[in-house]
């Protein structure tokens, strides 16, 4: 069993992997920003050792590490995009946070477990499916930070660090408020803009991403791993929404809130044009399709005789989470 510093669990992904691993005999210690209220925590207040720590203190996570002894590092922190903050503390919290840990590892011959994101790739990706092969796009600051991350992460690979890398697609469950959720919310409403064209999303189920991370910490992994996960599948948009909404209503999505592909073209621009990287990252994921090679996750995970996430009905977490069951 691994002697194991995890981050990021007070966030959704590194909550529900928290969760999956908790009884399974590790070691943990986790990482907390400094001030984090108790109650975010409090489910595993007796079985886990707590180390408030920022991962933008840079200087105070290097004499952590260097007083500390761990056989396995699971990086899931990280600043997230759409914050208020700025890059250098993007750059601290994302990037040199990550140094630091590779070089743990380095040292102490340790293992890390790095989740990245698809947003290497650009939130649009320029090849289709985006693959192991295809170009990088720091298309916003967050973008860039990860693959700068992965970089650093890619040389100490050849310098003799175990690594392997998760690249999970916008992931959704019961509990993350994000995308997924908004898009429920607002077929719930009637208020989607559903764009007149054919569109195709790759979503990824929690349980799928979490499968990911218990993998490679119980049965290992070869050096230089690299998985892109998401649903076994991307789905056409239309075919979800109209899934959404007669889970909801009992019926398709109203052909008449279908909307012109012209005004997300012109919100895309109005949005660019103001510099708002939020507002640019929804109006491209409802009128662009993104879809990634999961082929290499899936081809583990069937080995093991584990079953794939399909985004329909998978997402119906999701709708449950909304009404509240």
């Amino acid at each position: 069993m691994a002697k194991l510093l995890i981050t990021g669990i007070t966030g959704f992904v590194g909550f529900a992997v928290l969760r999956k691993i908790i009884n399974e005999g590790h070691d943990i210690t986790a990482l907390l920003r400094p001030k984090t209220e108790a109650k975010r925590y409090q489910e595993f207040s007796d079985k886990v050792t707590f180390k408030e720590l920022s991962l933008s203190d840079t200087a105070g996570l290097r004499d952590y590490l260097q007083s500390s002894d761990f056989d396995t590092i699971m990086h899931i922190g990280a600043l997230r995009g759409g914050r208020k903050a700025s890059q250098e503390e993007y750059y601290r919290s994302n990037v040199s946070s990550t140094e630091q840990m590779v070089d743990y590892c380095l040292k102490h011959d340790a293992r890390l477990i790095f989740c990245s994101s698809v947003g290497v790739y650009g939130a649009i990706p320029n090849e289709l499916p985006a693959n192991y092969q295809s170009q990088k796009n720091p298309d916003n600051y967050y973008h860039y930070t990860k693959i700068e991350a992965e970089k650093i992460i890619g040389k100490a690979i050849l310098h003799g660090l175990k690594a392997a890398i998760i690249r999970p697609s916008i992931t959704y469950g019961k509990g993350d408020h994000g995308f997924p959720y908004q898009l429920v919310k607002l077929v719930a409403r009637y208020q989607f803009p559903l764009i007149n064209k054919r569109i195709w999303i790759h979503l990824c189920h929690i349980d799928a991403l979490v499968l990911a991370f218990k993998l490679c910490l119980g049965k290992g992994f070869e050096s230089g791993l690299v998985w892109n996960v998401a649903d076994r599948e991307p789905v056409q948009l239309s075919a979800l929404v109209n899934f959404i909404s007669r889970q909801l209503h009992k019926k398709n999505y109203p052909s008449l809130l279908k909307v012109d592909r012209v005004f997300f073209s012109f919100g895309e621009k109005l949005s660019r044009l103001c510099k708002n990287e939020l507002f640019i990252s929804r109006f491209e994921l409802i009128s662009k399709s993104w879809f990634y090679d999961v082929q290499g996750y899936y081809k583990a995970i069937e080995k093991l005789g584990q079953k794939p996430h399909f985004t329909i009905p998978g997402i119906q977490i999701t709708i449950d989470d909304y009404l509240g069951k």
